[in-house]
C-alpha cells in the first residue's frame, strides 16, 4: 500500500559521524511527503543509537538492523519494507541541498522516467574533483543512451522497476549500482533520466586511496564489464566500508 510519495533507503555501516549531517539535510528539504528507512549493515559504533534518537524528528522512520553486511543486501532489504510511489536510495555520507527532493521528484515525474539518475556536485572542493566531476557527469549522460551508469549513493527508481529487475545484485562485488540502471534501460518499462539535480559526498574515500587511483579502478570496472561481463568474482576487489 502505498503511503507517502518516496521511499528514502539510507544504508549504513559506521557511520555515527556522517548519519546526522544526512538527516538534518533531510529535514530541511522543501518536500516533506517521505518515509525514511534505515538499514545498518552491523555497525560497531553508535550509528543506530545516533539513528534511534533522531527518530522522533521525523513523522515516517524505521530502522533495521540486518544481521549481515553488504550493500545490496542493505538496498533490498530497505526497498522490500518501502511503502512510497517511488524509491530512493542514499549512502550515509550524501549531502543535499534543501530543494533537491522537490526538483528531483518533479523531473522525474515530467519525464515520466523509472530510474532517475542524479550527477555529482563538486561545490567546495579542489579544482581536480570540479574537473574528474564533471567529466564523470558528462560520461553519464553520454552513457545513458546506449549503456547507462549510475552512482548508488543517490539514485531514484520506483517499487515496480525494482522488483521487475530483481533489486541491487547480491552477487555482484562492484559497480553493482551500474548493474542497477542497466537492467532498468533494458527493462524499457520506463526510461531513465540523468537529473538535472545533483548531490554532494564526502570524499574521503577518494582522499584515503586516492583520486586518480579510484578513477581508474572504477575504469577498469567499466571495460570490464562492458568487454567481459559484470564482477561477480572480485576480479577487481575493492571493499564496502573499508575507508577510516
Amino acid at each position: 500500500m502505498i503511503t507517502c510519495g518516496l521511499s528514502i533507503i539510507i544504508i549504513t555501516l559506521n557511520e555515527e559521524a556522517r548519519l546526522p549531517r544526512l538527516l538534518d539535510d533531510l529535514l530541511a528539504q522543501s518536500f516533506q511527503d517521505f518515509e525514511i528507512i534505515h538499514v545498518d549493515s552491523q555497525s560497531q559504533d553508535r550509528t543506530v543509537a545516533i539513528s534511534k534518537a533522531r527518530k522522533h524528528l521525523f513523522s515516517r522512520y524505521q530502522i533495521i538492523e540486518m544481521n549481515d553486511r553488504g550493500v545490496s543486501l542493505g538496498r533490498n532489504t530497505g526497498a522490500s519494507a518501502a511503502s512510497g510511489r517511488r524509491l530512493l536510495f542514499l549512502d550515509a555520507d550524501t549531502r543535499l541541498k534543501t530543494d533537491f527532493l522537490a526538483e528531483s521528484v518533479a523531473e522525474v515525474d515530467r519525464a515520466g522516467a523509472g530510474v532517475g539518475i542524479p550527477q555529482m556536485s563538486a561545490d567546495g572542493l579542489r579544482w581536480h574533483y570540479r574537473v574528474g566531476f564533471g567529466a564523470f557527469n558528462l560520461g553519464i549522460k553520454a552513457s545513458s543512451f546506449v549503456y547507462p551508469t549510475a552512482v548508488g549513493a543517490c539514485l531514484f527508481s520506483t517499487p515496480d522497476i525494482h522488483v521487475a529487475i530483481g533489486g541491487f545484485d547480491p552477487d555482484i562485488s562492484l559497480c553493482e549500482d551500474c548493474n542497477y540502471v542497466l537492467k532498468a534501460f533494458r527493462l524499457n518499462k520506463q526510461p531513465n533520466r540523468v537529473l538535472q539535480s545533483k548531490f554532494s559526498f564526502d570524499p574521503r574515500r577518494l582522499e584515503q586511496d586516492g583520486f586518480v587511483a579510484t578513477g581508474l579502478i572504477y575504469l577498469k570496472a567499466n571495460l570490464h564489464r562492458a568487454l567481459v561481463g559484470e564482477i561477480r568474482d572480485r576480479e577487481i576487489d575493492y571493499p564496502f566500508g573499508h575507508y577510516q
